[in-house]
């Protein structure tokens, strides 16, 4: 018997951080533990930009989970969705940042290699 799946697309919510969100990040990049204030800080901070910063989800509606590496149609999904609401906002371009190893969907989707990226850690 199919269990029928129930996955929501939408913004980021407070309450995200406890359905998994920072160890979605921590699939994606180096990510540091962060404190239920200080990621409410920062979700407010984000919060206060409307639209001009806009963080989508997309949660596993049954597990209460944020989800992204379910399937490559999910992640799909979300770099749609955001480049969708770029689009729509007025934005000319769209710039990730990406692992090699990600780099194959990323062209998937329609982003193109342009240039390098530079970092500097200080921690």
């Amino acid at each position: 018997m199919a269990t029928e799946q129930s996955f929501q697309v939408r913004k980021l919510q407070l309450s995200d951080k406890g359905k998994g969100f920072i160890d979605l990040l921590r699939q994606l990049s180096v990510c540091d533990p962060i404190s239920d204030e200080d990621f409410e800080a920062r979700f407010q901070e984000l919060s206060s930009h409307g639209d001009d910063h806009l963080i989508c989800v997309i949660e596993d509606e049954r597990q209460g989970k944020i989800v992204a590496t379910g399937g490559l149609h999910l992640g799909k999904k979300i770099v749609e969705f955001l480049a969708d609401h770029a689009r729509s906002k007025g934005c000319y371009k769209v710039i990730l940042d990406c692992s090699s190893e990600n780099k194959a969907f990323y062209e998937r989707c329609g982003f193109k290699e342009k240039e390098i990226q530079m970092v500097q850690y200080f921690v």
